[in-house]
């Protein structure tokens, strides 16, 4: 074989194996953005937040409007064990959704106070499943579902 011929084999073995690696990587998921979750939500939460001498049981139900540009606002009636019901608290925040059908929101629902969700993106948008991940000692779930 001839040196030219050599190195058009190795140019061809080469090329074909790096599209094959191409290929064998896949492509990111894009198939969900902040417009995939839009509109107003009802949310029933539940779990265990810091209360005085110690932790207290919470639960709630929540009135959420996604704005579909990543801008969140609600509408909070939470009862603790311990502190009691706080009826129609107002908030807001934000929210992103990611390419991999995950969320994250930011929310204030009082000046000063910042509460880190984490979340997924289910059926469509029609439902998000979130845990609270800030303040620590806060451990929430809650489901989200679109009115």
């Amino acid at each position: 074989m001839n040196y030219l011929n050599q190195r058009a084999i190795v140019a061809i073995l080469a090329f074909g194996l790096s599209a094959a690696a191409a290929a064998a990587t896949p492509a990111p998921r894009t198939w969900c953005g902040n417009q995939m979750v839009r509109g107003t939500y009802g949310i029933q939460m539940s779990g265990h937040r810091p209360a005085a001498g110690g932790t207290e049981t919470v639960i709630g139900v929540v009135i959420r409007h996604y704005d579909g540009l990543g801008g969140v606002e609600q509408w909070d009636n939470i009862k603790g064990e311990v502190t009691g019901y706080a009826p129609g608290r107002y908030g807001t925040g934000t929210y992103r959704v990611n390419d991999d059908c995950t969320v994250d929101v930011e929310f204030h629902p009082a000046p000063g106070v910042t509460i880190l969700e984490r979340g997924v993106v289910v059926d469509n948008g029609n439902e998000v499943r979130t845990i609270t991940v800030v303040p620590a000692g806060v451990v929430v779930t809650a489901t989200h579902l679109r009115i």
